[in-house]
């Protein structure tokens, strides 16, 4: 048993129906956090943010959880980015400019080294990057790394790469429909998948 308890303790096992305590930051929105482990994004892991295009929320649905990082002295970055980042509706979100970084590397092929140098450096509380083409393996290496640097690493991808397996702890599936955007939960590692929340517009 004892075996057993220390093989559970190792990050990425996966866990099946044993209960783990998950530690997470609260999204800022109570009906998903409701359904999410520990009540929040995972902290120390990777999320995969899949949509169908960019701007369909899928930034509204981090920055309540950016906002109350930067108010609490960390560092975000904002990586490749498809749209030029508008500060003063940051600002109005409650993000604290001075501590958001916005990179742009020189391709889309360099943004998974980029994010994974961030979570390496061990100075941001928050990487979020927008990623076309990520490897299973990639995948792997910025799970490793949000780990090692306790760091919240957030991916936000087609959605087509809902296909591809991934190492990421979290996944959530955006959809935008008449009334807002649909969130559902396709992986999470410690609670259950398949569970939906609504985005208001």
């Amino acid at each position: 048993m004892k075996e057993l308890a220390s093989v559970l303790e190792i990050p990425g096992v996966w866990r099946g129906l044993v209960n783990q305590r998950v530690q997470a930051l609260p999204t800022g929105h109570a009906g998903l956090d409701a359904l999410l482990p520990g009540g929040g994004l995972p902290c120390g892991a990777l999320t995969e943010v899949l949509h169908a295009k960019p701007g369909v929320g899928e930034l509204s649905l981090i920055l309540p959880i950016m906002a109350r990082l930067t108010q609490g002295g960390s560092r975000a970055v904002l990586m490749a980015p498809p749209y030029i980042p508008y500060a003063p509706a940051l600002a109005q979100a409650g993000v604290v400019l001075p501590r958001l970084v916005v990179m742009q590397p020189p391709s889309q092929d360099e943004v998974p080294w980029a994010f994974e140098q961030s979570l390496h450096a061990g100075v941001f509380g928050m990487v979020v990057a927008w990623g076309q083409r990520t490897t299973s393996e990639a995948l792997l290496r910025l799970q490793r790394a949000a780990e090692n640097a306790n760091s919240m690493g957030i991916l936000m991808r087609p959605l087509s790469a809902a296909a591809q397996a991934s190492h990421a702890a979290l996944r959530l599936c955006l959809r935008p429909t008449a009334n807002g955007t649909d969130v559902e939960i396709l992986k999470c590692r410690g609670g259950r998948t398949g569970q939906h929340w609504l985005l208001a517009a």
